[in-house]
């Protein structure tokens, strides 16, 4: 089974994450023929590159229970809603400026029983709360990324990494970074994921 993949990489999950992982294939089949959030030719590599893409960002952080987390851009929910299912008691709120993405994100968290996720539409300057991270996939250049959720990070610590901002990034970053490069660190995914996709995708963390 295609979601057989996260467990090779998260064997320990519960029966719950099993099968909220499980239920995605349909949900984001069906629901994407009505609104498109990935790509037609990708949808059949969900799990690979949407998913478990997604959740590189657990391989280099362990969420602390109550830790409170803005997936901005979200699109179809990714990064989000898989680190949502992946961490039940972490707090996340999934903000797109695009209503119709959101309206896919609804339905997959109302299907797969996600008690832990809020979504709003609305553009990142808009959101006035404080959280301990913000996450991110590729919707912006870094250092833009950095001038629009500065505002949002918590200076209260609770995790292994300082507050901040957790990219899902590909290909060349050394000229992005540049601006910020005293505070990000570049980790490889192909270092955790061994499928040919990872080779040029990156998690960048930035302390805010």
């Amino acid at each position: 089974m295609k979601e057989d993949l996260i467990l090779k990489y998260f064997p320990n999950l519960t029966d719950e994450q099993k099968s909220q992982f499980a239920a995605l294939d349909a949900l984001y089949h069906d629901w994407n023929a009505k609104i498109n959030v990935i790509s037609r030719k990708d949808i059949d590599n969900l799990y690979e590159h949407h998913v478990l893409h997604s959740l590189g960002i657990a391989e280099i952080i362990n969420f602390k229970d109550g830790t409170k987390i803005m997936d901005l851009g979200t699109g179809g929910g990714f990064p989000g809603i898989p680190l949502a299912i992946m961490f039940p008691n972490v707090q996340f709120l999934l903000v797109d400026s695009v209503r119709k993405k959101l309206t896919v994100c609804d339905e997959v968290i109302k299907n797969i029983g996600l008690k832990n996720v809020q979504t709003r539409w609305c553009r990142a300057e808009e959101v006035k709360e404080k959280f301990d991270f913000v996450v991110s996939r590729a919707v912006m250049p870094l250092i833009d990324l950095v001038k629009l959720v500065r505002k949002n990070i918590s200076q209260k610590q609770q995790n292994g990494l300082p507050n901040g901002l957790i990219c899902l990034k590909g290909g060349e970053l050394e000229h992005e970074v540049l601006p910020v490069k005293n505070s990000s660190v570049i980790t490889l995914l192909s270092d955790y994921f061994e499928e040919e996709y990872f080779e040029t995708k990156r998690v960048v963390f930035t302390h805010l």
